[in-house]
């Protein structure tokens, strides 16, 4: 199975967003899918709450920090919403049971400046996993951007630093707020009424659900 952290240390970067709609895409692909929340926020929980009977299911994780993390049984993909400040031993022990790590960040000087750290911390995890014959995938995923602004260009000139993928820059717009309120992702309704957003998710629904090998 597959275990999907979405994780960064600054706080209101749009995590509840992706670790949602991440959920909401693998579910309407046909996977059990199960969603956790250990943010002390509670949005993801609170999105699980209200996510209606007539869409394809998300299974909420109980649990309550990542002490003691395991992998969650019965599913095939397990989605982690983690809380700021994740570094450390707790992300090591949050690390333990994933095989992919999704860094959602917003194009702003602060959240720069708190992502390359982090970015930093993964790579090590990463390094090392390698040297024991387990993988760790990481990507980057800008959110809230604005097109054709300077925000972007600064982000798009530090990603290139980072050496890791940026696998979509998300627009700011309010459909995300919209459907959240609602307990739904972009794939739960007609497509044409987000056609550009799902358009942007392309590269990294790829990444999701990478090739199985025969």
């Amino acid at each position: 199975m597959s275990v999907i952290l979405v994780a960064n240390p600054k706080g209101g970067v749009g995590k509840s967003t992706l670790a949602s709609n991440i959920a909401g895409y693998l579910s309407h692909r046909g996977h059990s899918v199960m969603l956790g929340d250990i943010d002390r926020q509670q949005s993801s929980a609170r999105w699980l709450a209200q996510r209606p009977a007539s869409v394809p299911l998300v299974r909420g994780w109980e649990l309550q920090s990542v002490d003691g993390l395991r992998t969650p049984k019965g599913v095939t993909h397990a989605v982690l919403d983690t809380p700021a400040g994740l570094h450390g031993k707790k992300l090591a022990q949050a690390l333990k049971i994933a095989d992919r790590v999704v860094v959602p960040l917003q194009p702003s000087l602060f959240d720069i400046q708190a992502t390359y750290d982090f970015v930093q911390e993964l790579q090590d995890a990463r390094q090392d996993r390698g040297t024991h014959g387990q993988r760790l995938s990481v990507a980057l995923v800008a959110m809230r951007v604005r097109e054709g602004t300077l925000s972007q260009q600064q982000l798009q000139q530090f990603i290139q630093q980072l050496g890791l993928p940026l696998l979509a820059e998300l627009r700011d717009t309010q459909n995300y707020v919209q459907l959240a309120a609602r307990g739904l992702t972009l794939w739960d309704i007609a497509p044409g009424r987000v056609a550009r957003d799902l358009e942007q998710w392309h590269e990294l629904c790829a990444w999701l659900e990478p090739p199985t090998l025969n």
